[in-house]
């Protein structure tokens, strides 16, 4: 099985050299070695990493003598002007969002998959559980997901962004309302809804972007991202306009057309949104070392 890891991001909001390359352990490890050593501890064979062209270099250099010592690596890379046939970036050049960062990949996925960030940290329950859940006998038009607790995703240093999930008694995804700007506010966690800023229950269960997929779901989330497209050009929102895959995933569920099971985990999350975000990471991954888990 392959682990998809999205290494695209700009990292605007993160200063101070490229996010995704950023060291967290104490021998120069990112966190992206200790996702795919979580990955490959469950099962998972392969790593595909989605990036850009600009740190093409970088990357490679620090993936092949890294990771490769224990996957194979393979590299493809998100563009603006890569769209479904029929669409022109327009002189667009800032990526479309997570969904365009999956189908970059298309042409190198035939098997099940599991999409992460590259700077964000899941867990190893995470992986043991997708990896088990797409092993198993079952329909291609179920899915799955990790979800994490919401207070255990917020930066302290910024407002994020989260999917939060809705689902039945059986852990099944009804669906996903991305959800703006979220922060703890004097102790109570607020976030931007569609029905304006409001208090979250910090024990909801969100979307970190780690979903396991069938290798049929690529072409249901190009068909969802070409009617995106579509709705950015109507609407005028096409020079900025992004698709979230959580997005793409509420859709889907909503038309009847897949099934998401959520995988509960209380594997603590960690993620650089900012670079005030990296000292504490530090420290986490020092304590994990020192216990032998890595």
């Amino acid at each position: 099985m392959t682990l998809l890891i999205l290494a695209a991001g700009l990292g605007t909001r993160f200063s101070g050299g490229i996010k995704q390359l950023s060291t967290v352990g104490k021998n120069g490890e990112t966190l992206m070695e200790f996702s795919c050593l979580d990955a490959a501890r469950a099962g998972f064979d392969r790593a595909v990493f989605v990036i850009r062209r600009d740190i093409e270099k970088q990357f490679r250099e620090m993936a092949d003598r890294r990771i490769g010592e224990f996957m194979e690596t393979n590299y493809c890379f998100q563009d603006a002007s890569v769209l479904p046939a029929g669409f022109d970036a327009q002189g667009r050049t800032k990526p479309w969002g997570t969904t365009q960062a999956i189908l970059a990949a298309r042409e190198l996925i035939d098997d099940p998959f599991v999409m992460i960030n590259a700077d964000d940290y899941y867990g190893i329950s995470a992986y043991n559980s997708i990896f088990e859940f797409l092993s198993g006998d079952r329909d291609p038009s179920q899915q799955c997901m990790a979800g994490f607790k919401l207070r255990n995703t917020i930066s302290s240093y910024g407002k994020v962004t989260r999917g939060i999930c809705r689902s039945d008694e059986n852990n099944m995804l009804l669906g996903v309302s991305e959800t703006y700007r979220i922060a703890d506010e004097d102790g109570v966690i607020m976030g931007d809804t569609p029905d304006g800023r409001k208090a979250l229950d910090g024990d909801s269960l969100v979307s970190m972007n780690m979903f396991g997929f069938d290798p049929s779901a690529m072409g249901l989330l190009e068909e969802k991202f070409a009617h995106f497209l579509e709705r950015a050009q109507a609407d005028g929102s096409y020079q900025t306009a992004e698709y979230p895959v959580p997005v793409a995933v509420d859709e889907l569920i909503r038309e009847g057309r897949i099934t998401v099971s959520v995988l509960p985990t209380h594997d603590k999350w960690y993620g650089m949104t900012v670079h005030e975000d990296l000292p504490g990471i530090q420290a986490a991954f020092a304590e994990m070392m020192e216990q032998d888990i890595y």
